[in-house]
Order: C-alpha cells, then structure tokens, then sequence
C-alpha cells in the first residue's frame, strides 16, 4: 500500500513538472517561496538546536525522587 502511494506520489510529481513547460512565476511566487524555504529552515534547525540542547542538559533523564521514602529496605 505504501508503495502504490510512492508510486502516485511520483507520478503526480512527474506529470506536475512536466505537464506545461514555461509557465512563468511572477515576483510575488518567487518571494513567497524564498520565505517559505527560509521559514522552514529557521523552524527545523531551532528544533533540532532545542532537542541537542536538551539532551546534552540532561532533561531527557528519567525523573529521580528527591527525599521522601526510598523503597530500598
């Protein structure tokens, strides 16, 4: 099944890109492309900056009781 929706994935991108070869995009498209490119990019990177920085300052540690009982006896 993921394999037939690869394939139709494929295909419409195919047949997208080759369908009317010249169609021309306006200073507005480009514009919005540039900052849906710049965007996504800032988006992805500051994420994975968050996750680096919080595994390297340990908050990715399982949670240690502080006093109380211990369940050692």
């Amino acid at each position: 099944m993921l394999l037939a929706i690869l394939a139709a994935a494929g295909w419409f991108g195919y047949a997208g890109l080759t369908t009317d070869p010249g169609v021309p995009i306006s200073i507005h498209g480009y514009i919005a492309m540039a900052l849906g490119i710049f965007f996504s990019l800032a988006i992805g990177i500051g994420l994975m900056a968050l996750v680096f920085y919080s595994s390297r300052a340990g908050y990715d540690e399982p949670p240690h009781q502080i006093g109380g009982r211990s369940d050692e006896e």
